[in-house]
């Protein structure tokens, strides 16, 4: 019988572990900030000891420079500017830039 390749099963693990762990930080958020940061650490090592890449929802979620778990008026600030979503940190003061992205139609022209 030939089995599964075990690469593959190491990757789903680590998947199930790292939405885990940012489940915990949300939910450890109010009572210990450190331990928030801490679980999105531990995250993204796992992410990059098994080379997957966080789902954009999770990864939108923390800062990619000092780590600390990203909530709205707590220690991120949330803007929309010339047609971007800017997430600051501000722990760190670093921004993301998300584009908010413009739909396409099939024939190639963009809905107004």
């Amino acid at each position: 019988m030939s089995r599964k390749n075990p690469r593959s099963d190491r990757k789903h693990i680590a998947m199930e572990r790292i939405s885990i762990l940012f489940s915990q930080a949300e939910s450890f958020f109010s009572w210990n900030q450190e331990f928030s940061h801490l679980c999105v650490k531990r995250a993204r090592l796992i992410a990059m000891k098994e080379r997957i890449r966080i789902p954009p929802l999770l990864a939108r979620r923390y800062c990619r420079r000092c780590n600390a778990y990203l909530v709205p008026g707590t220690t991120g600030r949330v803007r929309i500017y010339r047609g971007r979503v800017i997430i600051t940190c501000l722990t760190c003061g670093w921004h993301r830039r998300i584009p908010t992205g413009r739909s396409v139609r099939s024939n190639g022209k963009e809905k107004k």
